[in-house]
């Protein structure tokens, strides 16, 4: 059997690895960039030799256990907890909203209980079902906590009103009445001592998978000769744009170079509307195990993407969804391609998703 998986990310290089274990699968890997590891390819900065998330940072984590052990295969997977910190009006607060976030924005000192009971109170109780992103928040945390956190901040990160954004957005963010700072409440959280770029190294190590680098993947290129195709590219641009373009925001970094330590934490957010970039990462802090005189640290910047820019955050506004349901209806009809990934299938993903790529493609071989 022959395969043909476009793009090196995550998706693609898990099923690569999965294809392969059959030793009679013959699998080509193509990717128009130069480097496997899609959004995720890490590489060593050569003036402060620190390891860089090249398209920002990633932590990885997951609730399953077969995952964890899964991604440790590949590599040494240092626990990393994010504590993500967040600016506004000219203070630092814990991030996601905490019970420390609470008792510092209101000047309090509530236990878990009373501060229960306070953001009840504050919360929109008129707000029955939330219809967007708006209604959701002040739904959940009320309007000041709201305003200071989350407003500003997405009209940044999406470039539109939050009241056009799904409720969904918000609900991957917990609020907790503890003093738990952790942004993700998964039990597996780590980062790979040697950087992601070495996982996709060695998943696509074996004699059967062939990787193209620089290799731009056409739908008029002859697939005959292939068994099955998985794709993770754009589900619009495999069609075309034949029902116009998905809507997507894009990222640009602003790279600095200073000695010692520039913010003491590898994540701070900006939530405050008038400071042009969403947040700064420190890259060494995502690696506390080893030591650096100098430090690297990048402020990020959203914008809506347009032809030729990479896009990252699928917006998934109502109109984009009219659009993707058309489109994969006609990818229901390509019996022998099979569309994956955040940009095959125009939707967030976490990174549990290699569990879920490695059942599709044991579809194939089992």
């Amino acid at each position: 059997m022959k395969y043909l998986i476009v793009g090196a990310g995550f998706s693609g290089a898990v099923v690569a690895e999965q294809l392969s274990r059959d030793t009679d699968n013959e699998i080509i890997v193509m990717d128009e960039r130069s480097h496997v590891g899609g959004n995720c390819y890490t590489e060593r900065d050569t003036e402060t030799d620190v390891m860089i998330h090249c398209y920002g940072p990633h932590i990885f984590h997951a609730d399953d256990k077969e995952v964890w052990e899964y991604i440790c295969r590949f590599c040494d997977m240092k626990p990393f907890v994010n504590r993500v910190k967040t600016v506004s009006k000219g203070k630092v607060y814990s991030m996601p909203v905490n019970l420390h976030t609470i008792n510092q924005f209101f000047g309090k000192s509530l236990n878990p209980e009373e501060a229960r009971i306070f953001i009840e109170q504050i919360a929109d109780s008129s707000i029955e079902v939330p219809r967007n992103f708006e209604e959701q928040a002040l739904k959940f945390i009320g309007r000041e906590l709201y305003e200071a956190f989350f407003c500003g901040y997405t009209k940044k990160q999406w470039g539109c009103e939050p009241d056009m954004l799904p409720a969904s957005i918000l609900k991957r963010l917990p609020v907790r009445f503890n003093y738990n700072d952790s942004y993700y409440d998964d039990p597996y959280q780590g980062v790979p001592a040697e950087g992601y770029t070495e996982i996709f190294n060695r998943m696509l190590d074996r004699p059967n998978i062939k990787v193209q680098l620089n290799a731009k993947f056409s739908p008029e290129m002859d697939l005959s000769g292939y068994s099955h195709v998985f794709y993770t590219g754009p589900i619009d641009e495999f069609f075309a744009y034949k029902y116009g373009r998905l809507s997507y925001r894009t990222v640009s970094f602003e790279k600095n170079v200073c000695e010692g330590d520039f913010q003491g934490n590898a994540v701070i957010n900006y939530a405050d509307g008038e400071v042009p970039y969403t947040r700064i990462h420190e890259h060494k802090h995502f690696a506390p195990w080893e030591n650096h005189n100098k430090t690297v640290y990048f402020k990020e910047f959203s914008k809506e993407t347009m032809p030729g820019d990479m896009p990252y955050y699928p917006k998934r506004l109502s109109d984009d969804l009219v659009k993707l349901e058309l489109y994969q209806k006609e990818a229901q009809c390509l019996q022998d391609i099979t569309f994956l990934g955040r940009l095959g299938t125009y939707r967030y993903m976490d990174m549990k998703e290699p569990l879920t790529v490695r059942r599709i493609s044991a579809n194939f071989y089992d």
